[in-house]
């Protein structure tokens, strides 16, 4: 028997609570190591989100 094609979870959309979450972490100056597994996102993801988003997040600003 085959085995089943397991489907690659999707991506989890930003709501507008997680950018402003996302917004409040960057004023604060939050690592990107501690806001990642609160949000449970990668920091690859935070951190372009943050570019489209035109605010500074981790510790190139």
């Amino acid at each position: 028997m085959a085995k089943a094609n397991k489907k690659q979870p999707g991506r989890k959309p930003y709501t507008a609570a997680d950018v402003k979450l996302l917004k409040q972490h960057s004023k604060a100056r939050t690592p990107v190591s501690k806001i990642s597994k609160q949000m449970k996102r990668s920091a690859g993801s935070l951190r372009q989100k943050a570019v489209k988003l035109g605010i500074g997040l981790g510790h190139q600003r």
